[in-house]
């Protein structure tokens, strides 16, 4: 078991964060080893959970940072208290290449295409100005494309906590999709 203190400590932390954080960087801040940070961490994710009721706030993981965010079931009331518009609906094809991208993380535009069936440049281009995706490098692969992974706000927007949390995929899907192969044949004749 943890110290609480320490505990406490990390919560406070995450909370002024502004931005997500690594658990080595909370490891020099604290001035502990991150072997603490992660069981203190990993007892903050604990009561998050078991009181998830209780809290309007929980913790969010990707790419190995941390960040405490709301709760997706208050986001209604926070609008509201806030002034902001009702989010932002996305079409099915901003849906689909969202999909594309947080299964295959990362994805370059060719393999969203070839999913999709259909050019995906607008697509990708609101999905980055909405903050849904970033570009996190290039392929090295032909033309050296752009990949795409998704981000935080992306988690935020959907309710998770990470990538790990969306639904697995059915063997129909990734056969009909082709979305395991890691290069399509189509893009390579790009």
């Amino acid at each position: 078991m943890t110290d609480n203190s320490l505990v406490g400590k990390l919560e406070a932390l995450l909370f002024i964060a502004p931005m997500g954080v690594t658990p080595a960087q909370l490891a020099e801040a604290l001035q502990v080893s991150r072997n603490k940070v992660e069981e203190g961490i990993s007892e903050l994710l604990a009561h998050y959970t078991s009181h998830a009721s209780m809290h309007g706030l929980r913790i969010q993981s990707h790419n190995g940072k941390l960040q405490l965010t709301t709760s997706p079931e208050v986001a209604s009331e926070i609008e509201r208290f806030l002034g902001l518009e009702a989010t932002t609906h996305l079409s099915q094809a901003a849906l689909e290449a969202l999909a594309i991208i947080s299964y295959k993380e990362p994805a370059t535009r060719p393999q969203i295409d070839a999913i999709r069936g259909v050019n995906s440049d607008g697509v990708l281009k609101s999905l980055l100005r909405k903050g849904l995706i970033q570009e996190v490098g290039r392929a090295e692969s032909p033309g050296r494309p752009i990949l795409y992974s998704s981000t935080p706000e992306f988690l935020q927007q959907f309710g998770l906590n990470s990538i790990s949390e969306l639904p697995p995929l059915t063997e129909s899907i990734i056969e009909d999709s082709d979305i395991s192969h890691e290069e399509d044949d189509r893009e390579r004749s790009i």
